[in-house]
C-alpha cells in the first residue's frame, strides 16, 4: 500500500479523499463547499463528457446555453419545484460593489439593489421553458430535442470532492414532445444511454429503475434512475431521467396547435449526470495503491518508462520507445513517453500507479536486445514480458480485456451483495453487517419509506424496471405489498 493512502479497511472515506487528492483530480478551494478540477481530473471529465455528447448527438440531441440566473419569480411558477429547490438556492441581491468610506476594502453598494433578487441556477427547467414558450407554436416545431453543458450551484452544507459539492459540473437535457407517449419513450432512451455509458465505458453496473414518489425529482410525474454500488457496500445515484407530463409547460404556458389545429400543452423530459460519475469510478474499481481507471476514458491509456543508465543507454532506448509510442498513437491509442530524468523510473512507476494509468511498459537495454518490453497493467498489478514484434497488438488487446475485467469484477461484486430478506431482522443485520442492494417488501407507503429510513439509514434506491410482481408482507408493518423494491445505503 501507498505511505500516501489510507487504507479502505483503516477509513474508506479519508481513501477516498487521498486518492482525489493525491491522484490530482481535484483540490479544495478558498470557496467553502466548493472544489478546484485539476488537469488531470478535468482531462478524465472530458473524456465523459465527449463520449456522452457523442451518444446525445447520435439521439438527434442538439447543444445549446442558457442564463447562469433566473428570475426568483420564476421558482414560484412550479410550486413542487420551488419546494424542492428552495433550501439549497443561491441568491443575488445586488449588482455593484464600492469603496468602504471606512477603509474597509469593497462593500456591497445598498443603492444597488435588484428590482428582482435573482437565483444561481440550481437546474434549468424554468429558465428553459420560458424560452420555449417562445420556441414552440405547432407540432411542426416538436420533438424539440435539446442538451446543455454548464454548471451549477446547490448550497450543500456536508460536502465531499466530485460527489456533493456546491457547484459542480454536469449537463442537462431538456425536451418537448407533442404526446405523453413520446415523452415517455424519451426518458426511457435517454437512461438507456446513461446505462450504457456507464456500463460499457466506465466499466459500473448499474441496475435501471423508477424512483419513488418521495426520492423522485422535484416537479416530475415520474424519476427513471441507473444505481450503482460502490465497494463500502453504499449505492450511489449516477443519473436520473424524468418524466415531466404536462408540468412546466401549464407553469409557463407552453403551448402547441396539432395537426387539427387545437392547442395542447406540451409534454416534457429533463435529465442529467454529472461530475459526481467520477466519485462513482473512483469508488467502484480503485484499490490501497490508488486510482484504477478503465481504459476507454482514462486520460492517459499507456506510459512507456525508460530504464537506463547515463545518456548513452538513453540514446540507444528512445528511437525504440519513441517508435512504439508513434505505432500505439497511429492506432488511436492516449500514450506517452516518459523520458524526464528528473525521477528515477521507480518514482515513476508509483505515480502512474496512483494515477490508475491502464498499462505501464518498461524498457531497459537488456529488454531492447532480447526485443522484448516489461507490461504491467494496473488493474491486476499483472507484469509480463511481450515481444516488441506486434506490440501495439498485443496493447490494444489488452486494454480492451482490462476495460471488460473491471467491469466483470464489479458486476460479480455487486451481485454478490443483492440479498433478499423477508423479515425486519434480517433486514437490519444486513444492513449493519454486509451493505449492498436489500431486495425486500414495502408497503408503498411514504410513511413506511421514512420508518425505515429513520432506524437505518438506508433508502429505496429504486423500484426495478420490468420488476416481478410478487405478493408479500411489508417486512416492517406486515402490511401486504406486490412486489420487491432494492433498499441501501447510499451517499
Amino acid at each position: 500500500m501507498s505511505k500516501e493512502i489510507t487504507s479502505r479497511s483503516q477509513d474508506y472515506a479519508q481513501w477516498y479523499n487521498d486518492l482525489v487528492l493525491k491522484g490530482e483530480l481535484a483540490d479544495y478551494s478558498a470557496v467553502r463547499g466548493c472544489m478546484v478540477i485539476r488537469p488531470y481530473g478535468f482531462a478524465l471529465w472530458e473524456k465523459m463528457r465527449d463520449q456522452l455528447d457523442k451518444m446525445f448527438k447520435e439521439t438527434g440531441h442538439v447543444n445549446a446555453y442558457f442564463p447562469l440566473f433566473i428570475p426568483k419569480s420564476f421558482l414560484s411558477k412550479e410550486a413542487a419545484h420551488v419546494e424542492g429547490f428552495a433550501k439549497e438556492c443561491a441568491v443575488v441581491t445586488h449588482y455593484r460593489l464600492k469603496n468602504d468610506p471606512n477603509g474597509g476594502g469593497v462593500i456591497v453598494d445598498p443603492e444597488a439593489k435588484l428590482d428582482e433578487e435573482l437565483i444561481v441556477r440550481p437546474t434549468s427547467e424554468t429558465i428553459i421553458w420560458n424560452t420555449y414558450k417562445t420556441w414552440i407554436q405547432s407540432y411542426r416545431d416538436l420533438p424539440l430535442l435539446v442538451n446543455q453543458w454548464a454548471n451549477v450551484v446547490r448550497w450543500e452544507m456536508r460536502t465531499r470532492l466530485f460527489l456533493r459539492t456546491s457547484e459542480f459540473l454536469w449537463q442537462e437535457g431538456h425536451t418537448a414532445h407533442a404526446t405523453d407517449k413520446e415523452a415517455i419513450e424519451e426518458t426511457i432512451r435517454m437512461l438507456d444511454v446513461y446505462a450504457t455509458f456507464a456500463e460499457e465505458y466506465m466499466a459500473v453496473p448499474v441496475i435501471k429503475g423508477v424512483k419513488t414518489e418521495s426520492e423522485k425529482f422535484a416537479g416530475a410525474v415520474d424519476t427513471y434512475c441507473i444505481e450503482a454500488l460502490m465497494q463500502d457496500g453504499k449505492a450511489l445515484q449516477s443519473g436520473t431521467s424524468h418524466f415531466l407530463g404536462q408540468n412546466f409547460a401549464k407553469a409557463f404556458d407552453v403551448k402547441f396547435s396539432d395537426k387539427e389545429n387545437k392547442l395542447d400543452y406540451v409534454w416534457a423530459t429533463s435529465w442529467g449526470v454529472s461530475t459526481r460519475l467520477i466519485g462513482a469510478l473512483i469508488m467502484a474499481h480503485s484499490d490501497d495503491e490508488g486510482l484504477i481507471l478503465p481504459p476507454r476514458i482514462a486520460p492517459l491509456q499507456v506510459v512507456i518508462v525508460p530504464i537506463y543508465k547515463g545518456e548513452e543507454q538513453k540514446t540507444q532506448l528512445d528511437e525504440k520507445a519513441k517508435a512504439i509510442a508513434s505505432e500505439l498513437k497511429k492506432a488511436g491509442v492516449i500514450v506517452k513517453y516518459d523520458d524526464n530524468d528528473n525521477n528515477r523510473p521507480g518514482w515513476k512507476f508509483a505515480e502512474y500507479e496512483k494515477k490508475g494509468v491502464p498499462v505501464r511498459i518498461a524498457i531497459g537495454l537488456r529488454d531492447l536486445q532480447n526485443n522484448v518490453v516489461e507490461v504491467a497493467r494496473r488493474d491486476t498489478r499483472e507484469k509480463k514480458s511481450y515481444s516488441i514484434d506486434g506490440l501495439t497488438a498485443s496493447i490494444t488487446r489488452l486494454l480492451e480485456d482490462i476495460q471488460q475485467s473491471m467491469f466483470d469484477k464489479a458486476r460479480a461484486y455487486r451481485d454478490s451483495h443483492i440479498t433478499e430478506v423477508n423479515s425486519w431482522e434480517e433486514f437490519e443485520s444486513v444492513v449493519e453487517k454486509k451493505g449492498g442492494f436489500i431486495s425486500a417488501h414495502w408497503d408503498g407507503t411514504a410513511e413506511t419509506e421514512t420508518l425505515i429510513k429513520e432506524k437505518t439509514k438506508a433508502t429505496i434506491r429504486c423500484i426495478p424496471l420490468n420488476n416481478r410482481k410478487e405478493a408479500g408482507k411489508d417486512l416492517l408493518t406486515g402490511k401486504p405489498s406486490e412486489q420487491r423494491v432494492l433498499f441501501a445505503q447510499a451517499y
